[in-house]
């Protein structure tokens, strides 16, 4: 499927108005979701918007204390993968909140193309806060446990 058929067929769902279509063509599957109040795309945007990958959106668990913010080091993503908090779904997270980590001590996993990379703290201190939830989506950079040293 080329970028004109896809096109034509974003402006046939804008046209009438359907509010989600789901299309597959061998291996080229795409859905198109719109809400009511949407305004018109440009066809540049669209071609812009189909070469993007979304980003994914972390949010920070609820139940989380917040932590003082001039003392915090953060542990972030060295790479684009998904957050794992343990081993393996049966076992017991690298580290809770409140638990006090050493210098090479693994604190979660990045699953990258099927690798599963163990960050380790490079400092010591106390786990004041898991900012991203066990299985989400995470980007390079992206902050994932703050640490108050010890």
């Amino acid at each position: 499927m080329d970028l004109q058929e896809i096109l034509a067929i974003l402006h046939a769902v804008r046209d009438t108005g359907v509010a989600e279509l789901d299309l597959a063509r061998g291996d080229f599957k795409l859905t198109i979701r719109q809400q009511s109040a949407v305004a018109p795309v440009a066809p540049a945007a669209v071609a812009a918007v189909a070469a993007a990958p979304a980003a994914p959106v972390a949010v920070a668990p609820a139940a989380a204390p917040e932590a003082p913010k001039a003392k915090v080091i953060t542990i972030n993503s060295p790479m684009v993968g998904s957050f794992y908090r343990s081993p393996s779904p049966e076992a017991p997270a690298f580290v809770e909140i409140g638990d006090t980590v050493k210098p090479g001590q693994t604190v979660c996993i990045i699953e990258a193309m099927k690798l599963m990379n163990e960050l380790e703290a490079e400092v010591g201190g106390r786990v004041v806060r898991i900012l991203v939830e066990n299985g989400d989506p995470v980007e390079y950079g992206q902050p994932l446990v703050e640490l108050e040293p010890v």
